[in-house]
């Protein structure tokens, strides 16, 4: 696999994003992860039963995990767009599921969604990384 200069930028910023976030969720306290926890468990009724600091650690360590993958110049574009385009999935539908996030019958943020809404880049760029062609070796 080589990494081609295109997808640098992409995978630097979006991986340095997501390692940021899941970092800072590590050091997280209770308050944190009831809040995250709480909109999480809104959404996806089934995260109900899991505990708020265990959910928070899981995030975080996934978190950490994509971040690092996107950074990590020798895993496959198509395998670290996998990851984004799953945890992206995830959030918007995290956003569409939560409807004080979004105007009521659209899928355009309230001022308390634009944070979520924009996690549409992310998506777009997992996408990218997923439509990447392998290429053969001469």
């Amino acid at each position: 696999m080589k990494l081609r200069p295109r997808n640098i930028p992409s995978r630097v910023s979006t991986g340095a994003f997501i390692l940021h976030s899941g970092m800072e969720k590590l050091k997280g306290g209770d308050e944190l992860a009831a809040g995250l926890h709480g909109m999480a468990a809104g959404a996806f009724p089934s995260l109900a039963n899991i505990e708020p600091p265990k959910f928070l650690k899981a995030l975080a360590v996934a978190e950490v995990g994509i971040g690092a993958a996107l950074l990590t110049p020798f895993v496959p574009n198509r395998l670290a767009g996998a990851a984004l385009t799953t945890f992206a999935g995830s959030l918007l539908a995290l956003y569409i599921r939560t409807p004080p996030l979004h105007k009521p019958g659209s899928i355009w943020p309230t001022q308390d969604g634009i944070a979520v809404s924009k996690d549409v880049w992310m998506l777009g760029i997992g996408l990218s990384l997923l439509a990447e062609r392998h290429e053969k070796k001469a």
